[in-house]
C-alpha cells in the first residue's frame, strides 16, 4: 500500500518561510515524479512544483509564481521529497498536496490527473 505523509506546515507571517516534507512508504521514490499541489479555498488544485527525473537526467519545474521563492529537492535514500518555501505571501495559502507517479510525462506534469498517489495534505497558512 502506498502513502504519501506531508509534514511542516503551519502558520507563518508574510516574508517568512516553512520546508514541507512528505515521506514515502509502499514504493521507492527514485524512478517516480514527486510533486507538490496545492488547493486554496475554494479553487482548483494547482501545480506547484516537480521534481522529475526523465531518464534519469532529473529536472524541477515551478510554477510561474512560486520560481525564484519555492526550492524543491528529494532524497531518494529517504525516499522523501521536500518543498523549502520563502518569501511566503499571504496568496501563498492553501493545503500542499504530495503526488507522486512513475508514469509522467512532459506535457502532463503539472496536471494533478497524471498523478496515482496523493498524501492526505498539509495546511500552510501565511498572515499579513
Amino acid at each position: 500500500q502506498v502513502q504519501l505523509v506531508e509534514s511542516g506546515g503551519g502558520l507563518v507571517q508574510a516574508g517568512g518561510s516553512l520546508k514541507l516534507s512528505c515521506e514515502a512508504s509502499g514504493i521507492a521514490i527514485r524512478p517516480y515524479a514527486m510533486a507538490w499541489f496545492r488547493q486554496a479555498a475554494g479553487k482548483e488544485r494547482e501545480f506547484v512544483a516537480v521534481s522529475w527525473r526523465p531518464s534519469g537526467g532529473g529536472r524541477s519545474y515551478y510554477l510561474d509564481s512560486v520560481r525564484g521563492r519555492f526550492s524543491i529537492s528529494r532524497d531518494n535514500a529517504a525516499n522523501k521529497v521536500y518543498l523549502q518555501m520563502n518569501s511566503l505571501k499571504p496568496e501563498d495559502t492553501a493545503i500542499y498536496y504530495c503526488a507522486a507517479d512513475q508514469r509522467i510525462i512532459l506535457s502532463s506534469y503539472d496536471r494533478h490527473t497524471a498523478y496515482a498517489y496523493w498524501g492526505q495534505g498539509t495546511q500552510v497558512t501565511v498572515a499579513s
